[in-house]
């Protein structure tokens, strides 16, 4: 006797035979993918995108990736210092970029385009300057001097404020952490999201590993151009004094007469 499971996979078989058209609905239901999937799958896309974006493009500025899905293609927008190194020659490195994108992802013929457009303000950045200050640790500089240049630069460039912590082995066989700070920097609420700009970089040092994290609290602007748009919520705003109106000297007959006016 055959058991209950293996004659019931049998009567699937027969009746997977007897209607094959039924296998192609069962295929096409899958083909709609569910929105929760979807949502994981983009994330996943996007993820894996930056991470190829921020490996290959770290020497160039690397400062972020948007992925826009439009019905007629995909453009993929990657965000630079240095645009120009991007593009390579004649838009040749863009285009091996755009290829690989195309290849890995399964993206049919002229349906996936990269564009690169530069970042206007390089110090409000927070990866642009962790990739600044992965290179001077790399290229041998102190950590020290190295960071508080980076924050220096940041300041002068218009930053509320920037925090900068940098871990591992930095001079002795101990591991351990130095922070830098400088000016005013929010650390939770609403507007951490708008304000905050964030980004933390290994390094792979001779001695081991160490780990960047940068902070930059960007300064409001009313345009939303160089920060963001919307105020803080605890922001005071002090007018300047209403101009008073000058006192009136008395005059000369005020002054002879004097006393109360009152009945004669």
């Amino acid at each position: 006797l055959k058991p209950a499971w293996l004659l019931e996979a049998t009567r699937t078989r027969i009746r997977l035979q007897k209607h094959p058209a039924s296998t192609h609905t069962a295929m096409a239901s899958q083909a709609q993918i569910s929105k929760k999937r979807k949502f994981v799958a983009d994330g996943v896309f996007y993820a894996e995108l930056n991470e190829f974006l921020m490996r290959t493009l770290s020497e160039d500025g690397y400062a972020g990736v948007e992925v826009r899905v439009t019905p007629i293609r995909t453009e993929i927008i990657i965000r630079a210092t240095r645009t120009r190194e991007v593009l390579g020659e004649k838009g040749r490195r863009i285009r091996e970029l755009t290829a690989v994108v195309q290849k890995r992802y399964g993206f049919p013929e002229n349906s996936v385009e990269l564009f690169a457009e530069r970042v206007e303000n390089r110090a409000s950045c927070a990866m642009a300057q962790c990739e600044s200050l992965r290179y001077k640790l790399l290229g041998g500089l102190a950590a020290r001097r190295a960071c508080y240049g980076v924050i220096r630069f940041i300041m002068e460039n218009g930053a509320k404020g920037v925090e900068v912590i940098i871990s591992g082995k930095l001079r002795a066989q101990r591991a351990k952490a130095m922070k830098f700070k400088d000016g005013y920097l929010i650390s939770t609420g609403e507007p951490k999201k708008h304000y905050i700009a964030e980004a933390v970089r290994h390094v792979c040092m001779r001695q081991g590993m160490l780990g960047i994290k940068v902070k930059i609290m960007l300064a409001h602007d009313p345009e939303g151009v160089m920060g963001p748009k919307m105020p803080l919520p605890d922001n005071v705003i002090i007018h300047e004094p209403k101009e008073d109106a000058p006192v009136m000297q008395p005059s000369a007959d005020d002054q002879a007469q004097g006393g109360y006016q009152g009945d004669q």
